[in-house]
């Protein structure tokens, strides 16, 4: 469902992605991990359409993407790919549920169907009875399970993360972890994600190795349903979403105004 071809990007005269060609299938959890500098970052933008590769391709549900102008490549992301990254960058004058539906409503649902189901997110978060709070009223946990929410409100084939469990102590990046394998069985999914924590790389399905812009090995690993048993709760963790991703996190430049009624 997701497919790269030789691709390679730079900044200047230093060449950050050298060539690099994946194939990564419905329904997968792969996590990318190598040392800093490695290109993961700037890799998992390129796949995800937030920036654009000097040469080479990426193919998405059978869309090259690289052919697409920058409306429909917006319209694209809206509706085919989330994210999830360091911050949450939920906008603070909405409250929960609102900050739910704005991808929804950019996509051109209505504010009914756009709220209906963003209930049925929350309630999946266990945050039914938050819905009407602002990020403010909110902990930070609560704040990473809705921006996890957003990202899936537009029933993405991928999400992409980026450093998703960063700041969490063990119990909770166990917990985030977790909910990732569980939102994949429930909504078939796939995930991209980079990562530093060497527990999430184990559990994912692969594991790529980036060093110095290139793949260098490509592990399997144990079935994560062998050696992460399912917790009794949805996590409650301090993650968040990256501080230069709310046009992503949004999928679009525009904001669209909420009010308490639906249409």
């Amino acid at each position: 469902m997701l497919q790269l071809t030789n691709i390679t990007k730079s900044f200047g005269s230093l060449q950050v992605l050298k060539g690099i060609s994946l194939t990564i299938g419905d329904s997968e959890v792969v996590s990318i991990v190598g040392p800093s500098g490695a290109g993961k970052t700037t890799l998992l933008q390129i796949m995800g359409t937030l920036d654009t590769a000097d040469s080479g391709s990426v193919i998405i549900d059978g869309t090259d993407i690289s052919k697409l102008k920058s409306n429909k490549l917006a319209r694209f992301r809206n509706q085919h790919i989330g994210f999830v990254f360091q911050f949450h960058q939920l906008l603070p004058e909405f409250t929960a549920v609102e900050n739910i539906m704005i991808p929804a409503m950019i996509a051109g649902k209505s504010q009914r169907q756009a709220r209906q189901r963003a209930m049925e997110l929350l309630d999946m978060m266990n945050l039914s009875d938050r819905a009407s709070h602002k990020p403010a009223e909110l902990s930070g946990g609560e704040k990473q399970r809705v921006a996890v929410a957003r990202a899936l409100i537009n029933n993405p084939s991928v999400i992409m993360a980026d450093e998703p469990s960063g700041s969490l102590d063990s119990k909770n990046k166990a917990e985030l972890h977790q909910l990732f394998f569980d939102l994949r069985d429930q909504l078939h999914c796939t995930f991209v994600i980079v990562t530093h924590d060497e527990q999430l790389a184990t559990l994912t399905d692969r594991t790529i190795h980036l060093k110095d812009g290139e793949v260098v090995d490509i592990d399997d690993a144990v079935p994560v349903t062998d050696v992460a048993p399912s917790p009794d709760t949805i996590p409650t963790s301090d993650a968040a979403l990256s501080p230069d991703a709310s046009d992503a996190a949004l999928s679009s430049d525009t904001v669209l105004p909420l009010d308490s009624h639906d249409e």
